[in-house]
């Protein structure tokens, strides 16, 4: 007899590339994965996996059993979903944000989701955008929670909120209230994020399509360190302004007295279209509801 244990052997070998990797997955030993693996074989007289390579990689016949196991599996934790109540589902919500997030309202996401759902084990974790994207469509997360640059048919995309940035610089960079033209911008040092980062892309396009061009640019992957290269003087940057606000208050930073008027960054929440369960959903609204970017680890 098939069990759910020899499904989820071979999803997550196939997904992840490895037996061993599948192992670390599903938290047990390569031998028990194996095994299972093996009993499958065994008992229909087929093999899954072609073990002649040195990557896992599935035969055809694997690829059959691959394609019912998704089915069977998706089934199995919808039932789970719609036979328990709120107060006794027990599952893992894995859940990949940025830094933004992780820094304004991820602390009341978390709290509103343990409050619904008490028995279900919440795991976030933070990651550029690009990585997140890569990672969702191999099934490493349920949702994230990401700016709005990915727009593809394998994914549900439900907007959340908008991020207002403006350019900033430290006051001992530029401490002037004359509004700086485009030249004048040019001549100094770009702080920019890079392109596997949401915010990143969204402004490297717009940066091309207003063909507005620095003479040095300064990458850096991470929302933290752009902020603190900004603040050291290193240069000017885009930066969301409610999380500025308070270096702004203590004199660290300053809005950038410019001829115009940086795009908002869109948010939104993705889940895989084949996997459009109630729960996610579920999830995918709450973060529409208390998404929060106004304040450090906002407790509204």
């Amino acid at each position: 007899m098939i069990t759910f244990k020899q499904l989820e052997a071979i999803y997550w070998i196939a997904n992840l590339g490895s037996f061993a990797a599948a192992a670390d997955k599903l938290c047990t030993s390569q031998s028990a994965v194996s095994k299972r693996v093996q009993e499958l074989e065994a008992q229909f007289q087929i093999e899954v996996f072609d073990r002649s390579r040195r990557t896992a990689r599935l035969t055809d016949k694997g690829n059959e059993i691959l394609s019912f196991a998704k089915k069977l599996l998706s089934d199995r934790d919808q039932m789970i979903e719609r036979a328990s109540s709120n107060e006794v589902m027990f599952r893992r919500l894995r859940l990949g944000v940025t830094e933004l997030t992780a820094m304004t309202w991820l602390p009341k996401l978390v709290s509103v989701i343990r409050s619904e759902f008490p028995r279900v084990s919440i795991e976030p974790e933070v990651e550029l955008s690009a990585t997140l994207f890569e990672r969702l469509i191999e099934d490493s997360f349920d949702l994230i929670i990401v700016p709005d640059v990915f727009d593809d048919s394998r994914c549900v995309r439900v907007p959340i909120s908008s991020v207002e940035n403006a350019w900033m610089v430290a006051p001992s960079l530029y401490a002037g209230d004359e509004p700086l033209t485009r030249k004048k911008m040019e001549e100094l040092t770009f702080l920019v994020q890079g392109t596997r980062s949401g915010t990143g892309i969204i402004y490297n396009r717009w940066l091309e399509e207003q063909n507005f061009h620095s003479n040095r640019t300064m990458q850096c992957e991470s929302l933290v360190a752009q902020i603190g290269f900004t603040v050291s003087g290193l240069g000017i940057s885009y930066l969301p302004v409610p999380v500025t606000q308070p270096l702004i208050d203590a004199g660290s930073l300053r809005r950038l007295p410019t001829e115009g008027w940086l795009p908002h960054v869109k948010y939104s929440v993705l889940y895989k279209s084949d996997q459009t369960s109630d729960f996610r959903k579920h999830i995918a609204a709450l973060a529409k509801k208390h998404c929060y970017f106004s304040s450090f680890f906002s407790p509204q």
